[in-house]
């Protein structure tokens, strides 16, 4: 039976390969992405969250990515990476893709480090 820090690690990834997949798929469309990997980041704070035997609804879920993610700097990141490297396709793909990835990865570590202190594991 795997740990939950396994567990948890398999949500995180899992989360950031398809937050990586809409991200670098939808690079010529600025922000079109946010939407869909909000979702995914949501659900993946619910599923760490459950991970530790706690329950959250989806507003106390976006509330946490919100905290974790400080989304308006990480973006601005992302768009003056995008203005830099202008509209070419695959390598504007490929960048917005592993920010996107690292992004996640980063939010589900500090989900799952606020979920550990929660539930004394």
């Amino acid at each position: 039976m795997a740990s939950t820090k396994q567990n948890v690690q398999e949500i995180i990834h899992a989360a950031s390969d398809a937050c990586a997949g809409k991200d670098g798929g939808m690079a010529q469309a600025s922000g079109s992405d946010s939407a869909a990997i909000v979702q995914i980041q949501t659900g993946m704070i619910i599923a760490i969250a459950a991970e530790h035997g706690i329950e959250i609804a989806n507003d106390a879920a976006a509330d946490l990515l919100h905290k974790f993610s400080e989304t308006a700097r990480s973006r601005q990141v992302m768009l003056n990476r995008q203005a830099l490297a202008g509209w070419l396709p695959g390598i504007d793909n490929a960048d917005n893709d592993s920010a996107a990835a690292a992004l996640t990865e980063a939010i589900g570590w500090a989900a799952n480090s606020h979920f550990e202190k929660t539930d004394g594991k």
